[in-house]
């Protein structure tokens, strides 16, 4: 027990030393009440409890994974703490290595972990690709084509969340399965009028249980077809996606006798399943599946970059077909990974290219006059006040972040799909200020997107904000609006970048040139003044009207930078966007 202090006392200390030492008797006090009831694991990090440690803190002499240490040590005296990176022996063996008080411990690495050998680059590389291959999906091939077709043609003409989701006095088990038969002989009936050979089978088995594998193939052909292409299924995924839901409902499943979710086939299940996994530590991989860009190369050069990864795709193609691989599914598998190399290329760049202009055109610690990236609560819409340097640090951690999910979207997709359909935790429908909606827990986003911040703290170094991220509640009711929101994040930044690099060539006109000379002084300054708004206000904590939904809290960052782009009609350098072709944030007027 910690004895009490006086208020002088309690005034006079440090806060820092404060927290330090209540935390450190907190954790001895947790500790002595754990070991009387169960039996401490040593091998795990001792605040999240599931991960294996890693690190060990000499100052706080405990052991941490390196999420939970980045986290607590982020800020304070506890940033100041001396770490000893433990080797992988010992982390397997769960050693406790032992620490005199007279030691000089190494800041970032031990003797015995430096002294471990390192794999080469190419198995390093080899080991992430296969890594990756694990959350891809696959293309659709012509026949699934033809499958999604029709579920997206039966999903349009569906009403199922407008008679689900709502209050009603009649039971919503009922209600689901009679939506899931009716969803099912829509199928049917569009197979057989489509003059598939299928049709006559699924009209021959009465019953919907004995054609189970079918429906849920055509549902997960839906879900892997959204992931590789985000833009499309935007009114019909979220039916989708709760009709499965439901069906994994005990007493929903009891009635059918089956549910709607099979797991998504990935490059790496494809392969596993045709024994064809050998594919994945051919070296040659990269050079079949890498993204050929044509900026500021010769049409030779990319021509010669295509003949490449075609001669590469056909020499893998030979090599590893077999009677259960054949060629065409090779191909398949390596045009699959080509397209998730096409989507990090399309969705990242446009945010790298953001975070170069903020460094080219300003500084944290000078401004110019006007170009300061200060802002003020209260002023022109602001929530937030920050200085000019802690504004810059501000966005430039906040672009970081989002240069980190769009690298991690496709795994992001699938701990979500896996969320969404899990039959061990249950949704609520409740009303989240926006209309009823599925609120339901997503532990598997959670603990990805807490890796996500805690690599861009370590990119940005010190965090200006909060690091709180919404998920399962009234901000993010669930996985489906939690992805829904981050895909915007390249529909805002990429109409942005393209009016920057159009100006120059659109101002060379000399009446346009003497229109924006007049208003902004020069090209240059125009591009100043468009980002220091951008800046400034699409980061500004605006865009709600509480702190719990706006902010600088994670899922506020993004509220802000939607605020931005749906009031960009009413800024003094919109008629310069229209000059350059800009027609919206989403292929449309406006947002």
């Amino acid at each position: 027990m910690t004895s009490k202090r006086s208020l002088k006392e309690l005034l006079e200390v440090n806060h820092d030393d404060l927290m330090d030492e209540d935390s450190e008797v907190l954790s001895k006090e947790s500790k002595h009440d754990q070991s009387s009831d169960e039996e401490i694991d040593e091998s795990l990090c001792v605040e999240c409890g599931d991960q294996p440690h890693e690190l060990l803190c000499l100052d706080c002499d405990e052991h941490f994974c390196s999420v939970c240490f980045d986290y607590l040590h982020r800020t304070g005296k506890r940033k100041q703490h001396k770490v000893k990176r433990l080797a992988a022996e010992q982390t397997a063996a769960a050693e406790t290595p032992t620490s005199d008080a007279h030691e000089e411990p190494c800041p970032v690495e031990t003797a015995e972990a430096a002294e471990i050998e390192a794999p080469d680059a190419e198995t390093a590389a080899i080991a992430r690709f296969k890594d990756n291959t694990s959350f891809i999906p696959m293309r659709l091939t012509a026949e699934e084509r033809k499958l999604f077709r029709l579920l997206e043609a039966a999903l349009n003409v569906s009403e199922y969340t407008d008679k689900i989701d709502v209050y009603s006095y009649s039971s919503k088990a009922k209600r689901i399965v009679q939506q899931l038969k009716e969803m099912c002989t829509v199928l049917t009936g569009l197979v057989v009028a489509n003059g598939m050979e299928e049709g006559q089978r699924l009209m021959d088995d009465k019953e919907f249980v004995r054609n189970a594998d079918w429906y849920q193939t055509i549902f997960e052909i839906g879900r892997r077809y959204k992931i590789m292409n985000p833009e499309r299924m935007r009114a019909t995924f979220g039916k989708l996606m709760y009709m499965i839901m439901d069906s994994r409902l005990p007493e929903v499943k009891d009635n059918l006798e089956f549910d709607l979710y099979k797991p998504i086939l990935t490059v790496q299940s494809f392969l596993e399943q045709h024994g064809g996994l050998e594919l994945l530590d051919d070296p040659l991989v990269f050079v079949a599946t890498m993204e050929i860009r044509s900026e500021g190369r010769s049409r030779l050069q990319v021509q010669k970059d295509i003949k490449q990864k075609e001669l590469a795709i056909e020499r893998l193609a030979r090599k590893y077909s077999s009677k259960q691989l054949p060629s065409e599914g090779v191909r398949q598998a390596l045009y699959s990974v080509g397209d998730y190399h096409a989507y990090l290329s399309a969705n990242r760049t446009p945010v790298r290219t953001m975070i170069e202009r903020l460094k080219q055109y300003f500084n944290p610690e000078t401004f110019e006059n006007h170009h300061s990236l200060g802002i003020s609560a209260g002023s022109q819409g602001a929530r937030l006040s920050h200085n000019h340097r802690k504004q810059y640090q501000y966005v430039l951690q906040s672009l970081t972040l989002w240069s980190e999910l769009m690298r991690d979207m496709y795994k992001l997709w699938s701990v979500a799909d896996a969320d969404m359909t899990s039959d061990k935790i249950r949704y609520q429908l409740a009303d989240t200020g926006q209309g009823l909606n599925r609120i339901k827990a997503c532990p598997s986003v959670h603990k990805v997107m807490h890796n996500v911040i805690a690599r861009a703290q370590r990119e940005t170094g010190s965090w200006v904000g909060s690091s709180v991220v919404h998920l399962g509640d009234r901000a993010v009711p669930n996985a489906l609006f939690f992805l829904d929101k981050y895909l915007q994040v390249p529909r805002i930044l990429n109409p942005v970048n393209t009016v920057l690099t159009l100006l120059d060539s659109v101002l060379r006109d000399p009446f346009a040139y003497a229109w924006a000379e007049s208003q902004f002084g020069s090209v240059d300054s125009l591009k100043k003044t468009i980002l220091v708004d951008f800046f400034r206000h699409a980061f500004d904590g605006s865009g709600s009207d509480n702190f719990y939904d706006a902010g600088s809290c994670i899922d506020g960052r993004l509220t802000s930078a939607w605020n931005w782009a749906n009031l960009i009609a009413k800024k003094p350098y919109y008629k310069m966007f229209l000059i350059c072709g800009f027609t919206g944030f989403d292929g449309s007027e406006g947002f």
